[in-house]
């Protein structure tokens, strides 16, 4: 049976519905459902281009590793990352405010990719695969449209939420 997800831009009131992928990415999208719902503040990618994304604390018991990754996600992807180690505490990151400035535990990172031309790669890091654990399939115009609003009229105040669709 296929599983559902809405992805939401609460303070914008935007949501859109995505599809897991789960012959695709098994371990991560069944990681990402039995957490749901998850929600944080948004950010705008720096360094991947068109990417909206949260940081959780790590949710599953095991973590999923590596798979369905990219490099080069394209517009409708929702992408899982878990940083750990310190990976994200350089300042530079601007996650002083509540976001990962400490983040040694680890720190998973939900994505949402609405626009073409993306690379994961960083300064720091380097690569940086993500696993593509699921697509946005209703919605999607409106959705990208009020990501590009958070690139130009920022991210301040908003949350971005993935939840079950029952």
């Amino acid at each position: 049976m296929t599983r559902y997800l809405t992805v939401s831009l609460d303070k914008r009131g935007v949501q859109c519905t995505a599809k897991l992928l789960d012959d695709e990415a098994p371990r991560t999208a069944g990681a990402v459902w039995d957490a749901l719902p998850q929600s944080g503040q948004v950010y705008h990618g720096k360094y991947a281009r068109n990417e909206i994304y949260n940081l959780v604390a790590p949710f599953a018991e095991t973590a999923p590793g590596p798979e369905n990754t990219t490099i080069t996600p394209i517009p409708g992807d929702l992408c899982y990352f878990d940083f750990t180690g310190g990976q994200l505490s350089n300042p530079a990151y601007g996650y002083a405010d509540g976001g990962a400035e400490d983040d040694t535990s680890g720190v998973i990172d939900l994505a949402v990719f609405y626009g073409r031309n993306n690379l994961l790669i960083n300064g720091d890091q380097g690569w940086v695969p993500g696993n593509v654990f699921g697509t946005i399939v209703e919605g999607f115009e409106e959705f990208a449209l009020a990501c590009q609003d958070i690139w130009m009229g920022g991210a301040r105040g908003e949350s971005l939420t993935f939840a079950r669709k029952e």
